[in-house]
């Protein structure tokens, strides 16, 4: 199995300088922002049933007056300021920005030496995938990110099982996936997806 050594690698996509990391932490967040689900909701004292009648009458009694005994502050009541259930949390990043923190991750990655480039020959069988990893001096480790060209069924069926590891087209490649892998393993092909797609980023 050929490897490409990280020196090797295109030094404006995986050398870059990083001066701080405010721009990985704004990418890392949009990712995860993306995938928030909106469930929470809460009920505003005119959607809770019940209330119509006012309480007591406006006058006379000594007790403070009220309208509706579904009043925010009242047990069973309305929630003031409470979710509503369409909520948008997703954070804006411009493509050029994110492209930049691509190149960013990517070179601290290389940096510490994560990155291998090798073609993946998979069957179909997890045993081959252990055994490339295990060639690769990698299988103990937690996290490992394969990214290919393509997800192709054989490489799917030998990696589902493998529990530290995750597999990814080259054309997804985040900078969540990036940061949080132990040991990035990306194939010829798939390196010069990411090549084109970043060449051109500022």
């Amino acid at each position: 199995m050929a490897e490409t050594t990280a020196p090797k690698l295109d030094k404006t996509i995986f050398d870059v300088e990083v001066k701080n990391h405010e721009l990985l932490k704004l990418a890392y967040d949009a990712y995860l922002a993306e995938g928030r689900q909106v469930g929470a909701k809460t009920l505003r004292r005119g959607e809770v049933s019940g209330g119509g009648k006012k309480p007591w009458r406006q006058k006379g009694t000594g007790r403070a007056r009220f309208g509706s005994s579904r009043n925010p502050i009242w047990r069973g009541g309305g929630v003031a300021f409470g979710p509503l259930g369409v909520e948008n949390y997703t954070k804006k990043i411009t493509k050029s920005a994110k492209k930049v923190a691509l190149r960013q991750a990517l070179s601290l990655a290389n940096t510490a030496k994560k990155i291998i480039v090798s073609d993946i020959k998979l069957d179909g069988k997890v045993k081959t995938a252990v055994k490339f990893l295990t060639a690769q001096k990698i299988a103990e480790k937690r996290r490992i990110l394969l990214v290919v060209d393509a997800k192709t069924p054989e490489i799917l069926r030998s990696t589902n099982n493998l529990s530290n590891v995750e597999v990814l087209s080259a054309k997804y490649l985040t900078v969540y996936h990036i940061l949080n892998a132990d040991t990035i393993v990306i194939t010829p092909k798939a390196l010069e997806i990411v090549i084109e797609w970043l060449k051109g980023a500022k």
